[in-house]
């Protein structure tokens, strides 16, 4: 166990003794570490820790969790400490109810690829009396209707989400630190290079940045709701059934997302577009349309459509989700067993595309 770990679970629960940590994954955020954490009692949790010493990044996410499950038809991780000020920031939480997507993902898996479903634990539940394929197409819907779920409440304003408030009658409420939409999502790309691995394609911030500015107008008016902001398969856990499934109450759909640090309160098109890319996409690869349908029918049931102006503002984020690639291009070069030259060639052409679109 590191030093940072040691101090925050040591501060945290002074009186309980550690068994082991175990792995959670590979992450491409540099400047965090989060580990599985055993207690000597069996107990189990999850600890983050901010091992660039920034607290901001662990004030957002606990707000966001209490706010989600105090005031949100939404389940998530119950937080059993946390300290943004600590010398190392940190933030410890319970396990999320249900098993991570992305292995439900792979057990059913798809037909239409020549797999094999599997059928055991929730992937069982899941893939009984139907094909892999549609079991897949199931589970986007579930994602999509908890998208539509999350986005319902609607902000006076787009803002960056600092800590707590409370309302006058004591409710949980969200202290945001209001600001016009496109000066938001500029403040995202800034946090996308200061946990990005790369400055190889150091050029493509100024060109996405150029984009936004050159749009504003396209971007002002969007509506305001509290935004994810990294949904992914390892960040959502999905249960068998719904509200009262074997894993415990997990909201309507039976999906739980977890990781809320890069939670902001902005346009809901730009949650559904990084949703599609980070769950269906590759480096430069585009999933299968029939997924990205099931994701969007997902949404459009809950809400009765998809959020105002989608169509005219999904372009520019879909400029914006080229940082995915570019900030990160060692990470996907290991990932992909590729060259990174290779990859750098067609991150720039891409996002030369992209821009096109616009």
């Amino acid at each position: 166990m590191d030093d940072a770990l040691a101090a925050a679970l040591s501060d945290a629960f002074p009186d309980r003794s550690v068994e082991r940590l175990t792995s959670v994954g590979p992450s491409w955020n540099g400047a965090n570490e989060t580990v599985g954490v055993v207690f000597s009692d069996g107990a189990r949790a999850f600890c983050k820790v901010a091992v660039d010493g920034d607290g901001r990044r662990i004030a957002r996410e606990r707000a966001v969790l209490r706010y989600v499950s105090e005031e949100r038809p939404l389940v998530a991780p119950e937080v059993l400490a946390a300290d943004p000020d600590a010398a190392v920031p940190y933030l410890i939480t319970a396990p999320a109810p249900g098993q991570e997507l992305s292995e439900v993902w792979e057990a059913v898996g798809d037909e239409s690829l020549g797999a094999e479903p599997v059928s055991d634990s929730i992937a069982g539940e899941v893939i009984r009396g139907t094909s892999g394929d549609a079991a897949r197409t199931a589970l986007l819907r579930r994602v999509g209707a908890t998208l539509a779920t999350l986005h319902a409440e609607r902000f006076e304003t787009a803002g960056e989400i600092v800590d707590l408030d409370a309302t006058a009658d004591g409710r949980v409420a969200l202290a945001i630190e209001a600001a016009p939409w496109p000066d938001v999502l500029l403040a995202t790309i800034d946090r996308t290079r200061e946990i990005g691995t790369s400055e190889r394609l150091a050029s493509h911030y100024d060109a996405v940045i150029d984009c936004v500015e050159a749009n504003r107008d396209r971007l002002r008016d969007a509506p305001a709701a509290l935004l994810h902001g990294d949904i992914a398969m390892p960040n959502l856990f999905v249960t068998q059934g719904g509200v009262d499934g074997p894993e415990g109450d997990a909201g309507p759909d039976g999906v739980v997302p977890i990781d809320w640090e890069l939670a902001h309160v902005g346009d809901p098109v730009r949650d559904l577009v990084r949703a599609e890319d980070q769950l269906l996409n590759g480096f430069d690869t585009v999933g299968p349309e029939r997924f990205s349908e099931a994701l969007y029918a997902g949404y459009r049931e809950r809400a009765g459509g998809l959020p105002l102006g989608f169509d005219d503002r999904r372009s520019i984020y879909w400029v914006v989700r080229m940082l995915g690639r570019s900030g990160f291009v060692d990470q996907w070069s290991t990932y992909l067993d590729e060259p990174t030259a290779s990859l750098v060639e067609r991150a720039d052409a891409e996002l030369e595309a992209r821009l096109g679109a616009v």
